[in-house]
This record gives C-alpha cells, structure tokens and sequence, in this order.
C-alpha cells in the first residue's frame, strides 16, 4: 500500500502519524473497565453530530485523538482511517490523488470525524447516482465490549468475508461497538461539473425529472427550493457540455450543494425560520405530501426536508403512507419530540434488540442513542 507521506511532503493537520500504542491500550482498557462495571460511555469524535439522535448519559469517551491514515492506494481506489481522522484532513489528502469519498458526506463543523461520518450514516446531494456510506464501506475494524479489536471486511471489494458486520456499523451511531478503522472505496474526482437553475414549480420539477432519469444523463444532483430547481452535472466535458446545453436554464453558483449538504441554506436556519426540522425519506417519486409547511426537495424527490409545526404523529403517518419515514432533525431538542427516528415497529425492535445483546450484552455503548433501551 502507498501512503500518502511517500507521495507529497508533510503539510500541518494532513501529516497523519502511526499509532501511538499506548493512546490505543488506554483506549482498549477504558472499555474494558466500563464492562467490568457497567458503565455506560458516551462516544464522541468532534461532536459535530450530537445534535442528531437521543442523548446520551454516560461517561465520555472520545476519539478525537484516535487519528491517521493507516494505508492509501490511489491506484486500488481504496484508503484506510482511523475513527478520530478529521473528516475534513482525509479529504484533503484523497483531493491531493483527484480522488473523492463520491457520498459526500455533510460535515456540520470543522471537527467532523470519519468515525462519526460512518456511525451517522449520513450522505449528501450525490446520493441517489454515486450512493451511500454504507456502499463505500470495505470494511471495519470495531472495538468490543470486551475491549477486543476485531476486523470485519477488507480493503477490496472483493474480499467480503464478513462485509455485512461492517456495513451493519453504518448508522448504528455507536451503539453496537466502537468504530476503530473504516476501510473506504474511494473515486476519482469528475473531470468537469456545472450547476444549472431552471426556474419551475414542484411539479413541474418531478416530471423532468422523471423523464430525464430515464436518459443517460451525467446529473449528480437535483433539488427544488419551491420555486427553482437546482441541477448539477459532472462527468466527462462533453457530456456535461452536451447536457447542459440540452437542458438549458441559467448557470447557478457551485456553491449551493455545499450550503444544502451542510444544511446552511437559509430555509435550515432558525433565524429564518423556527419551526421544527423534519428529514422525510421517500420514494422519488412519491407525491407531494399534504402537510402544513414548507418543503425542500433534494435527491430529485427521495429527501424531503419540511419545516412544520405539525404533531410528530400526523407527519410519521404520512410519510408511512407515502412508503417512507420521518426523521426530526433539530439541534437544540427544544420541541418535545423524544423520539427523534421513527418508532421501530415490533419485529424490527425484537431484531434491533437482539442484536444488541450480542454486540454490547453490558449496554455500555451509546445506549439510548438511537431508542430507548437500546
């Protein structure tokens, strides 16, 4: 594997160094103890993400220092990092290569973290055409209960002994174990891109888009903001010329899929507007939901974000209806709303259940993080 120190010069935070062992034995030991006493631990990385799920009461545990690039090969498209690993430092390194982690995770601070990254299971506008975190996840290497390393996966895609594990750590948001190594399939960066703005209602919007899915179109991201609907195109120069020109609208400013990515858009900020947050998950193409309130549509219709005072009951029952669910996204848990994720149903919290108890039968990881109980 090459790594990234023999390819460039070392540059301030991107100058990963090698495992401090004794950082890691500290680590290894502070699980152990919480096992031994039932202690529940409270996992944090850069706290970026604390907003996003229950809170958690325990003893924190952090990661931040559990930094580094293990191993790099640009050529086999494939990196290995450490939990702590600013988000942001990996970035750097793989722009370096003109490579790119294509889910395009949300950052929400400075100090975002892989770990966090992975355990939120959080991905950006390019979603729907590159796909998620947990598609881009080669493999693990987790933190027990019994304060164990253990590996799952590897470092190529077609080493999938035990890939499943891995990508059951996605999401998870710490609860089953602690993400030590994620090994990541990375991609090259599109060799040319262009934003387009075509001024058009929702419905109007749902249509094109409809149709141009069934083209073989190069479009990595669609969002409609109730009035104008926001294109971004990447590939090869040509195509993004060609289907630029085929599409028309104005030019838009690149900057807006990072303001949407990091929820900075003025329709996500409280000054702007203080009803509650909700990220609706849908089929693309669902129908606009009757609720009250404002919507904003990315992932050309499947993430819905919906600004309304609505009880959280009506809008998880529309969704339902709809075929998706409903997630309040809210970072100051000023509305009451206890259970942020849609409720698990029977069978699906027997199965959540059980899995914790194989995984963490103390309870000591994050517990409530996601469910009560759980």
């Amino acid at each position: 594997m090459t790594h990234p120190q023999d390819q460039h010069p070392p540059q301030d935070a991107r100058t990963l160094p090698a495992r401090d062992h004794d950082a890691s034995e500290t680590l290894l030991e502070r699980v152990r103890q919480a096992a031994a006493t039932g202690t529940a631990l409270r996992l944090v990385g850069g706290g970026s993400k604390g907003f996003y799920g229950r809170p958690v009461a325990g003893e924190t545990l952090s990661l931040a220092e559990h930094t580094g690039i293990v191993n790099y090969d640009p050529v086999e498209l494939v990196v290995t990092v450490r939990a702590g690993t600013r988000l942001a430092d990996l970035q750097a390194v793989l722009a370096q290569e003109g490579q790119q982690l294509a889910f395009e995770p949300p950052h929400f601070g400075e100090n975002a973290t892989v770990g966090g990254t992975v355990a939120c299971g959080l991905s950006g506008p390019r979603r729907p055409w590159a796909g998620s975190v947990r598609d881009f996840v080669l493999g693990t290497r987790m933190i027990t209960h019994d304060g164990k390393r253990l590996h799952f996966g590897g470092e190529v895609m077609k080493n999938v002994a035990g890939y499943d594990l891995s990508r059951l750590m996605v999401g998870a948001q710490g609860t089953l174990g602690i993400i030590d190594e994620v090994s990541f399939k990375v991609l090259p960066r599109p060799a040319a891109s262009a934003t387009l703005r075509l001024e058009m209602g929702l419905g109007d919007a749902m249509a094109r888009l409809a149709e141009w899915g069934r083209k073989p179109m190069p479009i990595t991201g669609a969002a409609h903001d109730g009035e104008t609907l926001h294109v971004r195109l990447e590939g090869g120069a040509s195509s993004v010329a060609n289907t630029q020109a085929q599409l028309g609208g104005e030019p838009d400013d690149t900057a807006f899929w990072t303001q949407l990515r990091e929820l900075e858009l003025a329709f996500f900020s409280r000054r702007h507007d203080d009803r509650p947050l909700w990220r609706l998950s849908l089929p693309h193409r669902a129908p606009p939901l009757a609720l009250d309130g404002d919507t904003l549509v990315d992932w050309a219709g499947a993430q819905r974000w919906l600004r309304s005072e609505l009880p959280a009951a009506t809008i998880r029952q529309h969704a339902a209806q709809a075929g998706g669910h409903a997630t309040l996204v809210d970072r100051d848990r000023a509305h009451g709303v206890d259970a942020p994720f849609t409720p698990l149903s029977v069978v699906m919290d027997k199965y959540h259940r059980q899995l914790k108890a194989k995984l963490d039968p103390k309870g000591i990881f994050n517990p409530g993080r996601l469910y009560e109980g759980l």
